[in-house]
């Protein structure tokens, strides 16, 4: 079982890099980040320290969240298939063509069929050929590049993953109709609807460490924030590694440490505990 977050000595801490996982972790439920991050974010840039969104999300998606951060910052996107540092790539891992077409003769096999959704994840954008309002408004929380077209398998891009969009329960379709391709690729249930299926060599801890070796920032100065199964690998590369209250059952167990949840801005009231800050401004977040 995690510690306590309280258990964490008050800071301030050698920190050099802040990974933090994006949906359940530091957005909240209305999927807002919260005011209180951004002055946060200023004092970890006058200290030295990198900040990296970490997700399943589009590197263009992120870098519009953070559009407004003055901070040098780097990103792992589509849970690490691409690492972006200061505009510059760091790792980028594709899959090949003939994927597509492996996970959409499942998919179309697959007795949920009609309520599953697929997007294919390029360097350039993301593609869909569902155009319905549910799928669609989904999917452009996601990607802020995204195109619809008719033909998934007849796209003209790198393709970095597939991801899926179960209007269901994804963890049983993961086990089951992606079993065989699981064999050969990594497939990750990355929250409650979606699957990624990505490289068999790519998942966020690869990236993180990927981005400590470009940095030289060791485990020891690594804080992770993570709620879901795709951020498992990459609490172990980290001395300081938090779960969310509202972690999945298998996050609690693998993280050391255990935050408030991320509708009581739990990242927040972590980072200043680790930066020295008030303690009466970690009440005031929660």
């Amino acid at each position: 079982m995690p510690l306590p977050w309280t258990g964490v000595p008050p800071g301030p801490h050698d920190v050099g890099l802040v990974v933090c996982d994006m949906d359940g972790t530091l957005l909240t439920s209305d999927d807002a980040i919260p005011d209180a991050f951004w002055p946060l974010l200023e004092r970890l840039r006058e200290r030295g320290a990198t900040f990296v969104p970490a997700s399943g999300r589009q590197y263009a998606t992120l870098a519009r969240s953070f559009a407004s951060a003055e901070a040098d910052l780097a990103y792992v996107a589509e849970n690490g298939s691409l690492v972006v540092h200061d505009g510059e790539v760091v790792s980028k891992t594709t899959v090949e063509p003939e994927l597509v077409r492996q996970v959409t003769a499942a998919l179309r096999a697959a007795p949920d069929a009609p309520d599953l959704g697929v997007v294919v994840c390029g360097v350039e954008s993301a593609y869909i050929e569902r155009r319905d309002p549910a799928f669609v408004t989904e999917t452009e929380k996601y990607y802020a590049r995204l195109q619809v077209v008719d033909d998934l398998t007849a796209m003209r891009d790198e393709v970095l993953k597939i991801a899926v969009f179960v209007f269901g329960e994804a963890e049983r379709l993961a086990a089951t109709t992606f079993a065989p391709i699981a064999r050969t690729h990594q497939v990750v249930v990355s929250g409650v609807n979606w699957i990624d299926i990505m490289h068999a060599e790519v998942d966020k801890g690869r990236a993180v460490r990927a981005l400590q070796a470009a940095l030289g920032v060791p485990p020891e100065r690594t804080v992770v924030f993570a709620d879901y199964l795709n951020d498992l690998e990459m609490l172990d590369a980290a001395a300081w590694s938090f779960a969310m209250a509202n972690a999945h059952p298998a996050v609690r167990e693998r993280a050391r440490y255990l935050a408030p949840s991320n509708d009581e801005h739990g990242v927040v009231t972590v980072l200043r505990r680790l930066l020295g800050e008030r303690p009466d401004a970690d009440a005031s977040s929660v």
